[in-house]
């Protein structure tokens, strides 16, 4: 009697360190495949990134490869670790991505002269970021395709836009003039000869010499020979657009 209780009492020690055992060995299972699974994302987070941050780079912006690719990658590592460690709210931490994306694409919009710059570069931070925190989600097809999508308008779109300029083109003509002269009404009758819009914005005179803002649109080969124009008038001090 006292034997088959031994016995059952080893059987039943031996059935729970397998059980253990085969416990212990799916958990680390289960942790392998989510750790693929991640490492997974960051691959593709990477490329996605490096392929945008090229066509920067290649172009000399202010945000190029390097910058590209630790946005992208930093929007997947926070939205991973959103999901993991937000508890009831997993978004939480993911949606101060938009914010924190904000921030950077502000730093490279400047104003120069009468125009401003860093537009596309400051809105591809964005979409970047944006197709990070995708990857991050797990929706691997919205993220490889609006890749694509971006390469297109950043690539592809470039010789429509200039084909667009090359027939019409606004400009804000910033034009100071000696106070001598009729320098208004010469330079208004030079823009209807040209065959340009034009809309007078401001007028103003300063200690010794006057200025007035124009926005003039048209071909831009007639803009361009208006600026000749300029060049050559002894009446102009100084002029930016």
């Amino acid at each position: 009697m006292v034997t088959v209780k031994a016995e059952a009492k080893a059987s039943a020690f031996f059935i729970c360190k397998i059980s253990y055992y085969i416990s212990i060995q799916y958990e680390m299972h289960m942790d392998l495949n989510v750790d693929m699974e991640m490492g997974l994302r960051l691959v593709i987070s990477f490329m996605i990134g490096t392929s945008i941050g090229l066509e920067r780079e290649y172009r000399s912006k202010a945000a190029g490869l390097r910058t590209m690719i630790m946005i992208c990658l930093g929007s997947t590592i926070f939205t991973e670790l959103s999901f993991s460690i937000g508890g009831a709210a997993p978004d939480r931490i993911a949606s101060t991505i938009v914010t924190g994306v904000g921030f950077l694409g502000a730093g490279v919009i400047f104003k120069d002269g009468m125009t401003i710059t860093g537009i596309t570069t400051a809105t591809t931070i964005w979409i970047c970021a944006a197709l990070g925190m995708a990857v991050g989600a797990g929706e691997y097809f919205i993220a490889i395709v609006s890749s694509c999508v971006v390469l297109v308008v950043l690539t592809g779109l470039e010789k429509l836009q200039r084909v667009v300029e090359m027939w019409h083109q606004s400009r804000t003509y910033k034009i100071s003039f000696k106070i001598t002269g009729d320098f208004q009404s010469h330079w208004e009758d030079d823009l209807d000869k040209l065959k340009l819009g034009f809309t007078k914005k401001r007028d103003l005179k300063e200690a010794h010499h006057f200025v007035v803002v124009y926005e003039v649109f048209g071909k831009e080969k007639r803009l361009d020979h208006l600026n000749k124009i300029l060049k050559e008038d002894e009446r102009v001090i100084a002029y930016e657009y």
